[in-house]
């Protein structure tokens, strides 16, 4: 190993939306984080892991920070918020915008109780002029001392050599934290699950997925080893809302299930059988325990 071998612990945060997984992803060259355009995608702190022959890099994706309105939501926006001075840098994500809206001004103002070197990453740069990207840096420098001001766009992969560069300067020399192999410290069933999640999120009603969990009830390799076996329950709130997720004759759900299985069999580099039901648990998302039952931190919670 390096003899000046760096390593450290990286947060991503920012509104909903605005871009963190796909981020990290491309970072990890690897699908580890679900992606969608609707709110709350990210429910939990996901840690992946970037090693080279310089540095390891363990980075959170944080949920989105926003004004939460039950007790996951609550979870959600804690989750985010803990990480901000138990990590070794910040990558603040904000749209090309120069209008700095509410979420982002309390934001900014979190960040100015903490002593932990922020980056600021402006996304999404290949679908506004350069006139608003630079706009947007102007605003942003006014009102907070970033470390660093990387405009990128996580999407196309713009610029994050950039990021990866510079990145190194502010971690702490020390040891690599874990096999040069892992890319994730997510289990595989919940990995499974949030794939799921994130097809519903694709295909259903903006109103409905908000409300929607998803349980692995087993998951099992056939003795020859060529196929697992997965069988998966969507949980959602509503009667309506299973009769939606189900579909006419079946056709949503078995929708799921199809664009599921691709990304499962690419984790898993197995083809794989998907079982998928659908059951109603009202108000689960301002369940302690079901909250925590679906697996999200219990420790969160608290």
């Amino acid at each position: 190993m390096n003899a000046s071998f760096k390593s450290g612990f990286v947060s991503i945060i920012g509104r909903p939306n605005v871009g963190k997984s796909t981020l990290m992803n491309q970072l990890i060259g690897e699908k580890v984080a679900i992606m969608s355009n609707k709110p709350q995608t990210t429910r939990n702190r996901i840690q992946t892991v970037l090693t080279t022959e310089e540095f390891q890099a363990v980075f959170i994706d944080t949920p989105g920070i926003h004004t939460p309105k039950n007790k996951l939501g609550e979870f959600m926006v804690k989750s985010a918020i803990t990480t901000l001075n138990e990590v070794d840098v910040i990558f603040y994500l904000v749209e090309a915008d120069p209008f700095i809206g509410r979420v982002d001004e309390e934001i900014i103002e979190r960040l100015k109780h903490i002593e932990t070197p922020v980056f600021l990453c402006i996304n999404k740069i290949d679908s506004v002029p350069k006139e608003t990207v630079l706009e947007t840096i102007d605003a942003y420098r006014k009102v907070y001392d970033f470390k660093e001001i990387i405009p990128i766009s996580a999407y196309e992969g713009l610029n994050l050599q950039a990021i990866l560069k510079t990145m190194p300067i502010y971690l702490p020399e020390g040891p690599q934290f874990f096999p040069s192999d892992m890319l994730t410290d997510q289990p595989e069933r919940q990995i499974v699950a949030e794939i799921i999640r994130e097809k519903a999120l694709h295909l259903l009603d903006k109103e409905i997925p908000h409300g929607i969990a998803v349980e692995i009830d087993t998951m099992k390799r056939r003795e020859k080893g060529h196929v697992v076996d997965i069988e998966a329950t969507i949980v959602c709130e509503r009667d309506s809302h299973k009769r939606i997720i189900i579909g006419k004759q079946g056709q949503m759900i078995k929708e799921i299930g199809t664009k599921a299985r691709y990304d499962i069999e690419r984790l898993l580099g197995s083809k794989i059988y998907l079982t998928l039901w659908v059951k109603i648990k009202k108000n689960w998302r301002d369940s302690d325990f079901l909250i925590k039952n679906y697996g999200y931190n219990g420790k969160d919670l608290m």
